[in-house]
């Protein structure tokens, strides 16, 4: 009973400290980049274009509705592109932008220490001009992220001094191609722990794209972020990942995934590239190749991954209640894991 208590008691400190966290970084978000935040839809309607298809490969989860014939709809994926069709109805000038609460389900995850079936982030999207799509502003954009990570960490320590804050003054930015010829004998993943571990901070730009071996360094749908734009003479890519070294698990850990995003030249570019011409007849993708929505950069921050980063937890059923397999229970208990 006595143990059962403070098992009880450990979880709910947890999710005070989780609250605060969140609460934290939501107004260092806001500080850092002018973002203004809205609401959000837990589903979209099937065959819009709509739900983002992450590789491609991923199911999303899906239902009918009775009040309206049948008709298929999803629950998100992520809202990449939701978010650019909101803020052109909001018509925000350039500069401006929008985040949200964005909770999801992924079924397809294979569920371990770092992944679950559901997927919350800090959904954020930006206005920009059309100049402004170049390397160097989204790096800027960058920073700014890794500012707000920087002050929470910070803010957390204050008031739990036992969260050491840990991660570097600057953020480092390498690009794919940097990491294959510094590492050609390695797995993409292999890359990153390499280079988050030496570095503790890293964006790695140009995901999605083929690199000079002929395979992307991973994957990346073809019709939200631009990783085919040229930025040099042996590099291409206008996103990338925000990956941090987790000395709790060891390893490279994902943190964001953001670019500036597809203008209608690069998007008619990456479906042909990808084979999925077929996509261009839906509603999404005819907006965007008219010329209708904004120009944009944006991304994802995981919210139970930055908690899970920031609270110095082995595994992320401790910062997010979830469905785990009885096996994997089983040995966070052994080795004293409190899962939510």
């Amino acid at each position: 009973m006595i143990e059962s208590k403070i098992r009880i008691s450990e979880k709910l400190e947890t999710e005070q400290t989780l609250h605060f966290a969140k609460m934290c970084f939501e107004e260092q978000l806001k500080k850092h980049l002018p973002l203004t935040k809205v609401s959000a839809p837990a589903v979209v309607l099937q065959g819009t274009g709509i739900n983002d298809d992450l590789n491609g490969i991923e199911r999303p989860v899906s239902f009918p509705i009775k009040a309206m014939q049948e008709q298929p709809a999803e629950v998100v994926q992520s809202l990449a592109k939701w978010k650019r069709l909101r803020l052109k109805e909001y018509e925000l000038p350039a500069g401006t932008g929008i985040y949200t609460d964005m909770k999801a389900l992924r079924p397809d995850e294979d569920l371990g220490k770092i992944h679950s079936l559901y997927v919350d982030q800090w959904d954020w999207e930006m206005v920009i001009h059309p100049e402004d799509r170049q390397l160097s502003f989204l790096k800027q954009q960058v920073e700014q992220i890794y500012r707000a990570v920087k002050d929470t960490e910070m803010e957390l320590f204050k008031k739990y001094p036992e969260l050491n804050p840990f991660l570097p003054s600057e953020i480092t930015f390498l690009h794919t191609e940097d990491l294959l010829e510094k590492y050609p004998h390695l797995s993409p993943k292999e890359r990153e722990n390499k280079a988050a571990k030496e570095f503790g901070a890293v964006f790695l730009i140009g995901i999605g794209g083929e690199l000079v071996h002929g395979k992307p360094h991973d994957g990346r749908a073809p019709d939200y972020d631009d990783w085919s734009t040229p930025t040099s003479a042996s590099t291409k890519g206008l996103n990338g990942d925000i990956l941090f070294w987790n000395p709790v698990l060891e390893q490279a850990f994902e943190i964001s995934s953001m670019g500036i995003r597809v203008d209608p030249e690069v998007l008619a570019s990456q479906l042909e590239i990808r084979n999925a011409g077929a996509r261009a007849e839906l509603v999404y993708h005819r907006q965007l190749l008219q010329g209708e929505l904004p120009q944009t950069i944006g991304g994802g921050i995981g919210q139970s991954r930055l908690c899970m980063f920031l609270l110095k937890k082995r595994h992320i059923g401790e910062v997010q209640a979830g469905i785990w397999p009885s096996k994997m229970r089983v040995e966070c208990l052994r080795e004293g894991i409190q899962l939510l």
